[in-house]
């Protein structure tokens, strides 16, 4: 079935189906939001105690509610010296060392560092032999992303690209998933290195949005954009928003070699929350 799954996108009108859903999100009927909101938090069980505005009066469109804030500190940020914390609500994909330039994506299946950076050699390199962590937001979690660790932005690219389902099946069956789908990474230097987070659009994830980027809606060609880094903060500390999924996806966090462990609980199918440590900077 995971297989049948995987050939049927093949066929679906990816594009034209993710439209419709970013055309559906948006409607502000009343009637229509609230429904949609209610059945959606029934289908998917969504935790709403922990929601700062009232459900679903308070949200203009189901899109609003999708990229729900939560209320002050539900989400604690560890504050340890040396800690790397999870950017995200989610689901582990897969997490561990880079081998060479190649990122494990699921059994059978790697790709490279250059495919999902698409930069030129010498800033791949940086990450050559360093670690990788994949995070799965399903549709019930929390959809916001915050900054793992502290840094000052150095580029922001926007890579076009498809928009294959990012789940496990499609994972499992679909070489080269993530460097296929359309992608925006942002890039961080630190006193500890540099570091990537790549949002990884998908089926029906309508636009990517960061406070640089603004909404970035899917592009099926073309080159990759450079975004202007004047639009957001220069500097971000852990924990600092970076931006958010109109619509759930997969976020892959890169450190360098010999700048951090993960935590050995960081395994495919751990679930994680974000702002709790993920694992430890070294030589801290």
């Amino acid at each position: 079935m995971s297989r049948l799954f995987v050939w049927l996108q093949y066929l679906l009108p990816r594009f034209w189906m993710t439209a419709l859903v970013y055309r559906l999100a948006r409607i502000r009927n009343r009637r229509f939001k609230d429904l949609f909101i209610r059945r959606f938090i029934g289908l998917y069980k969504v935790d709403i105690d922990e929601v700062k505005r009232e459900v679903p009066g308070d949200f203009a469109t189901f899109n609003d509610f999708f990229v729900r804030e939560l209320e002050d500190g539900a989400r604690p940020i560890d504050d340890g010296a040396a800690s790397v914390v999870s950017p995200v609500d989610g689901t582990v994909s897969s997490a561990g060392g880079i081998q060479g330039n190649r990122i494990f994506q699921a059994k059978g299946h790697d790709y490279t560092l250059e495919d999902l950076l698409a930069t030129d050699l010498q800033e791949a390199r940086r990450f050559v032999d360093g670690a990788y962590a994949t995070i799965y937001l399903a549709p019930y979690n929390y959809h916001r992303v915050h900054a793992p660790l502290d840094g000052r932005v150095t580029a922001a690219r926007y890579l076009p690209g498809d928009l294959f389902s990012v789940n496990t099946a499609t994972a499992a069956h679909l070489p080269g998933l993530f460097r296929r789908n359309e992608r925006l990474a942002l890039h961080f230097d630190s006193d500890r290195g540099p570091w990537v987070l790549v949002f990884v659009g998908a089926l029906n994830v309508g636009s990517i949005s960061t406070p640089w980027s603004g909404e970035v809606r899917p592009r099926r060609t073309g080159v990759v954009e450079s975004i202007d880094l004047a639009n957001g903060p220069q500097q971000v500390a852990r924990g600092d928003l970076l931006g958010w999924f109109n619509m759930g996806s997969t976020v892959i966090l890169l450190t360098p070699p010999g700048a951090c462990d993960w935590n050995p609980s960081l395994q495919a199918g751990a679930t994680v929350r974000m702002g709790e440590m993920i694992g430890e900077l070294q030589h801290a």
